[in-house]
């Protein structure tokens, strides 16, 4: 399967193409992703790179003064509802990418023989437990084709981001998760 264009979570066209084109970028989206509606969380990463003056990389930002990217989380509009908890949430994510990963985030998933596997190595990732690993799992498998073993099981079964294939969806998506919220107690 090829490498999308772009991936369809935020308005911004070059935001866009940097989730589809940088594995970092889309790392740091779903690392955003809570609390905060998915065009902004999605739309993070662009802002982030923009602040830095550079292409995302994992290694560069596990490296960075943690006050340097506190700031850059904090510049108006903040990138998030609780920007110092999430410019040190993404630090640590950066910094796991770099210590197991040698910054390559796609090495989380590229030499898994199992979905299990992807799915071990993503909720080893600080922060995330099984609901946002299983969710990043569905966005690979729909748009990059990171389908091993088992990976139909490995997608999530309930509303999410991997059932948005334009930005029209995102407001369908929303009520689809609000009810699926009220009927499951989630």
């Amino acid at each position: 399967m090829p490498t999308p264009d772009r991936l369809p979570f935020t308005p911004d066209p070059n935001a866009q193409e940097l989730l589809a084109s940088n594995p970092t970028a889309l790392l740091i989206g779903m690392v955003l992703y809570q609390q905060i509606p998915v065009e902004k969380a999605f739309d993070g990463p662009a802002r982030l790179g923009e602040r830095l003056g550079r292409d995302l990389d994992a290694t560069d930002i596990a490296d960075m003064d943690p006050a340097d990217l506190e700031e850059a989380f904090r510049l108006r509009p903040a990138l998030h509802r609780f920007p110092a908890n999430m410019a040190k949430r993404t630090r640590a994510v950066c910094r796991h990418v770099a210590d197991t990963c040698g910054g390559d985030p796609s090495l989380l998933w590229a030499n898994a023989a199992t979905a299990d596997d992807v799915i071990s190595n993503l909720v080893d990732i600080p922060g995330f437990g099984e609901y946002k690993a299983r969710v990043y799992f569905g966005v690979l498998s729909k748009w990059f084709g990171i389908r091993p073993e088992g990976w139909e099981a490995a997608v999530p079964d309930w509303p999410t981001i991997t059932d948005v294939d334009t930005l029209d969806d995102l407001e369908e998506l929303k009520v689809r998760k609000k009810a699926w919220k009220a009927s499951s107690g989630a």
